[in-house]
């Protein structure tokens, strides 16, 4: 845990290079090991409970695969809670070492309570075919070039102090292995490809979220100024000096809202993959949530039977059509972003009816056998996708039949999109500790490189205020945002309201680093995703 040396120049820096207690060193490798060996006693358990005990390879193989992604969590950890850290350190509210253990704590309880929709957004940005084939050959590739290649461009900037946003990272790695997966793919386009519906949506939420941070800071800062007439709080810090015990606590509070937001949204983004991860190597265990009651089955079965009947009144005829070719239709509409077709209804309807008969006759999702559960979690993906595509827009679905459709995708999404509380535990502490790392770098420059001059108390609480409300918004709507850029864009927004204008390389850094991320993350994506294919021997034609 000793801190890496800032080549920049910096002011009175060296406040922050305190010794590490020995005994603080044992206690992260102590926490460290304990929570990799917790996550293989889980993962032993679960699969051996349900009937599908993994082989030494296979198991060796997950291990890699979950570390590298726990890796990518750390790394954003020391990447990105940096930003949640600076304003207190800055404002000598906190001391280094306290700043970034209280951080680290309240990123893991973010984590905890987190509600998984940002890590499902996340995934739903990949390309179909991979999710309904992630344990194939090709799924695995995908899942390693996109992890690495978020995980390399997060280190690079990591290393000259840029504060990159993680998000930015990962999405674009999604995005450069579903636009190399369908070029390599022959052009068999749609499900091949990147769902850009949904890639617009997530986008849209990392462009305007740092410009609400710059400008609600910047509105924030003058509200403050307007009704908080305390001077201190306009002031810089009396060399080390803690500021008065009410502006303190105000910013100890900001401090602990950014840090809990980043939690509950970052810490997601691993979360999807991992479950990802999982499905693909152990499937029975974790392709279905087996942790929902036996009492959640009637009501299962009569939503599945309700949305049959509504999908049948859609598709205008009573004629079945054949479970198998179901599928094939279900995928050709998904491909084409169209499922409000007579066929594709027919289709829903015909796989809402088998789904129903299944979950029947097996009494619960729990229940599903080994060999029936691949196959189960495929359709209900496929359907809930089809029918959130077919009631998206309000109004082309006479409601009569829309509340049966959605009542139906958000039973499906219950036995499909979950999280289990090991995986968030997990998640948590590699969040937790890799804000105690190499957050030097990035504080220097949050603290001391966007504003002219020193960081004021009410600079520092404007900026986070801003941040940890844009920030749970996001979660809120299940959009993935950048704790980086939100928090960069607001010491900048205080800065200018403030009077003292910005850096300018700096801050060329910083949105050359925002703008790079998303083309620089595909490119090396997509590139290892190719790689895998072609060193494994992997055809996608």
């Amino acid at each position: 845990m000793a801190s890496i040396p800032v080549t920049s120049a910096a002011r009175g820096t060296d406040r922050f290079d305190h010794p590490v207690h020995p005994g603080a060193k044992t206690g992260f490798l102590v926490v460290l090991a304990g929570g990799i060996a917790f996550a293989a006693w889980q993962i032993f358990s679960e699969t051996r409970h349900a009937g599908e005990p993994l082989a030494l390879g296979a198991f060796a193989f997950l291990a890699l695969a979950l570390l590298i992604a726990l890796a990518f969590e750390f790394v954003n950890g020391f990447h990105d809670t940096a930003n949640a850290v600076a304003t207190v350190i800055y404002t000598n509210s906190l001391t280094p070492p306290v700043a970034v253990l209280w951080s680290g704590f309240w990123n893991f309880t973010g984590v905890i309570v987190s509600s998984g929709a940002v890590a499902y957004s996340i995934v739903t940005l990949l390309p179909v075919e991979l999710i309904l084939n992630v344990g194939s050959t090709a799924g695995y590739a995908m899942i390693f070039a996109l992890l690495i290649a978020a995980l390399l461009w997060n280190l690079m900037t990591w290393y000259v102090g840029i504060p990159n946003s993680s998000s930015h990272a990962l999405i674009g790695s999604i995005l450069g292995v579903g636009l190399a997966n369908q070029l390599l793919s022959s052009g068999r386009g749609g499900t091949s490809g990147v769902d850009w519906s949904q890639a617009t949506k997530v986008l849209s939420a990392l462009l305007f979220s740092p410009l609400m941070g710059f400008f609600g800071a910047l509105l924030l800062f003058f509200v403050m100024k307007a009704l908080i007439r305390n001077p201190k709080l306009y002031e810089e810090p009396e060399g080390d000096a803690p500021p008065p015990r009410g502006i303190r606590a105000l910013l100890i509070f900001t401090c602990t809202a950014v840090s809990f937001a980043h939690g509950g949204n970052d810490g997601q983004k691993g979360m999807g993959l991992i479950m990802l991860i999982l499905i693909g190597v152990a499937p029975t265990a974790y392709a279905l949530n087996r942790t929902m009651a036996d009492s959640a089955t009637p009501a299962f079965v009569q939503s599945a039977n309700a949305a049959h009947g509504a999908l049948v009144q859609q598709a205008g005829t009573r004629t079945i059509t054949p479970i198998g070719d179901a599928r094939t239709v279900l995928r050709d509409a998904l491909q084409k972003r169209d499922t409000r077709t007579p066929a594709a209804y027919g289709a829903m309807a015909s796989v809402a009816q088998d789904l129903s008969k299944r979950v029947s006759s097996f009494g619960s999702i729990a229940a599903v056998p080994a060999a029936a559960t691949p196959n189960m979690r495929n359709d209900m993906y496929l359907e809930l996708d089809a029918l959130r595509m077919a009631t998206k827009d309000e109004g082309k679905v006479p409601a009569a039949q829309a509340g049966p459709m959605k009542d139906f995708a958000g039973k499906l999404e219950k036995g499909t999109r979950y999280i289990p509380l090991w995986v968030k535990i997990v998640v948590a502490i590699a969040l937790g500790l890799g804000t105690m790392v190499g957050w030097k770098r990035i504080v220097v420059t949050v603290g001391e490189g966007i504003g002219k001059k020193h960081l004021t108390y009410a600079m520092g609480a404007s900026a986070e205020l801003t941040a940890a409300a844009t920030i749970l918004a996001a979660e809120w709507g299940g959009l993935p945002v950048s704790t980086t850029h939100i928090l960069s864009s607001g010491i900048a927004g205080s800065a200018v309201a403030n009077g003292q204008g910005l850096q300018g390389g700096t801050i060329a850094r910083i949105v050359s680093a925002w703008v790079l991320t998303l083309p620089v993350a595909m490119l090396l994506s997509g590139l290892l995703y190719w790689l895998f294919l072609t060193i494994t021997g992997t055809s996608l034609t």
